[in-house]
């Protein structure tokens, strides 16, 4: 018996698949898109490639579009789904997880896949990924090479402005100053960084392991500077950005009763 977890994010919609011994089997992303029923039908599509019908199996949504699912037994908030998806993960007892979404950023406190306590920025696109998609886009850069290009940073530069739009005024400044694109990264990494420690310093940390989930975890070097910054080791893995979908998928197993 397989469960489905589906993540449908401002930017990206996640699914992941796991078995009755809380194995996970698959998982992929798709662009969510301007539509999330688009991205809903994509998924089906994908399902139905991978031999998998959602609808004879128990399916659980999560994220910003997760009552755009029709087939899901059941609709779970995402800060539910990624305390769940960091104990599949992480397996720590205690733990504190920083998520950084599309159109949010979170951070969670939890206790076996329970949240106790939790923060997010939900008024402003500043220090989550829409941020760093629209100043990467401004440096003619895509998201991924943004890290490599910072870690080639000659100064490090601070771009003071937290509001998304005056940020992208500012870079442009740079760029018409003759800035480097290595500096200018560094600067907009870095921004995103005193952003999540602002969020973070409201959770009580009891020196608890901290992770990093979402669409920055594959990205060493901003771990890098995230843990510097906040003088502690953040640490990730390569499903981390798949942990809202895995707690959704694991959410489903407990409604079969496993």
């Amino acid at each position: 018996m397989n469960f489905i977890g589906i993540d449908i994010g401002s930017t990206c919609a996640k699914t992941a698949i796991m078995d009755e011994s809380q194995t996970i089997t698959d998982t992929f992303v798709i662009p969510t898109g301007w539509s999330s029923f688009d991205a809903i039908r994509q998924i089906q599509e994908k399902l139905t490639r991978l031999g998998i019908d959602p609808k004879q199996m128990k399916c659980v949504s999560t994220g910003y579009g997760r009552e755009a699912v029709s087939f899901a037994d059941k609709k779970v908030t995402e800060i539910t789904c990624h305390a769940k998806g960091g104990a599949v993960l992480f397996g720590a007892e205690k733990i504190n997880l920083i998520d950084i979404g599309g159109q949010d950023t979170k951070v969670i406190s939890c206790t076996n896949g329970r949240v106790e306590e939790f923060f997010m920025n939900d008024k402003c696109s500043a220090g989550t990924g829409k941020f760093v998609e629209i100043m990467a886009n401004r440096l003619l850069l895509p998201i991924e090479q943004l890290d490599e290009v910072a870690r080639q940073k000659t100064e490090e530069l601070t771009i003071s402005s937290m509001c998304t739009v005056f940020a992208e005024s500012e870079i442009v400044a740079l760029i018409g100053k003759g800035t480097s694109k290595e500096n200018i990264s560094w600067g907009v990494l870095n921004s995103v960084v005193r952003k999540v420690k602002q969020e973070y310093s409201k959770l009580h940390d009891d020196d608890r392991p901290v992770y990093l989930t979402g669409g920055l975890c594959d990205n060493p070097y901003f771990l890098e500077l995230l843990s510097k910054s906040m003088n502690r080791t953040i640490t990730s893995c390569p499903r981390a950005r798949y942990a809202g979908a895995i707690g959704a998928a694991a959410a489903a197993r407990q409604m079969a009763g496993f």
